[in-house]
């Protein structure tokens, strides 16, 4: 199966949950493809941030995944500990992209 559904992407979230910290308030959303397949769409919102982060497949059937960080509409400023927070949450972010392109890898092997 080229793509992933809704169904098979929550449970590899609930996975990477159990094998890491974090990631709690990362959900997944029904993205239809072009040909009407889900091809699923994981949402990372940040705690201190008003932005998100989306990852999706970059295409249908590859295992690669794409970030995309949402639009900001003013500077951002932040204390130093701000900041440390904001690199965890792009940590757990980062991660959870290469897990999903691992799974997709071997998804697709299958």
């Amino acid at each position: 199966m080229p793509f992933r559904s809704k169904e098979t992407l929550e449970a590899w979230l609930d996975e990477f949950r159990t094998t890491r910290e974090g990631g709690q308030l990362i959900n997944v959303l029904v993205q239809h493809g072009g040909d009407g397949a889900d091809t699923g769409l994981v949402v990372v919102p940040l705690k201190n941030e008003t932005t998100e982060i989306y990852m999706q497949p970059a295409s249908v059937g590859d295992p690669h995944w794409t970030v995309t960080l949402g639009e900001r509409t003013k500077p951002l400023e932040l204390s130093s500990l701000d900041l440390q927070a904001l690199v965890a949450e792009l940590a757990v972010a980062a991660a959870l992209c290469q897990f999903l392109q691992d799974k997709s890898a071997s998804h697709t092997e299958a």
